[in-house]
């Protein structure tokens, strides 16, 4: 975490607080999500052997995947797991690292709100479209990933962007993290 004047240190140790809660609450969505398709696709084998088939199986467990897949780069915006190249980043000088590193993450920030806005554009178009093999499932719930997991992304990337604005000092060379640590 970057060094931060006295005034500072309450909003950082908050920010801190806020995204330690709120990346273990997305570790068990992707843990429950991870159980969901593990059990889903285990009785799609067990089922499949004894010649007994289940016609949803391949639908939901397609499902379950993009949604681990979405809320899972949820949590990757938290841990700040996500490819970066912070080296290009941390060989600027203080200044210039500290507003590349604000137009970046406003970059990333930018992108999700446009994906959750269109995500959920598309919601009321697929209210009337339905799953093929659980056809009392709304194709609207099903793509409801989107734009949760965009606003999710974007809870995670606004702590960070906080912290890029808070910053008063360059990372002290003892341990701290590089501003660009994790930008995608």
């Amino acid at each position: 975490m970057q060094s931060h004047s006295a005034p500072d240190a309450p909003v950082a140790a908050a920010l801190k607080r806020f995204r330690e809660r709120y990346g273990r609450l997305l570790e068990w969505i992707v843990g429950a999500l991870m159980i969901i398709l593990f059990v889903e696709v285990t009785l799609g084998v067990v089922f499949r052997a004894i010649g007994h088939s289940l016609i949803w199986y391949d639908e939901v467990a397609s499902i379950l995947l993009a949604w681990l897949t979405f809320y899972g780069s949820a949590l990757a915006s938290v841990k700040r797991a996500h490819i970066g190249c912070p080296e290009l980043v941390d060989a600027l000088p203080w200044g210039a690292r500290r507003r590349v590193s604000i137009v970046a993450q406003l970059v990333v920030i930018a992108f999700f709100v446009l994906l959750g806005a269109v995500g959920a554009s598309i919601m009321p178009i697929l209210s009337t479209d339905f799953m093929v093999s659980l056809p009392w499932m709304p194709m609207n719930v099903v793509q409801s990933v989107i734009p949760i997991s965009a606003t999710l992304i974007v809870i995670a990337e606004g702590t960070y962007f906080i912290d890029l604005i808070v910053a008063t000092a360059p990372p002290n060379a003892t341990g701290a993290t590089a501003l660009a640590d994790g930008l995608h």
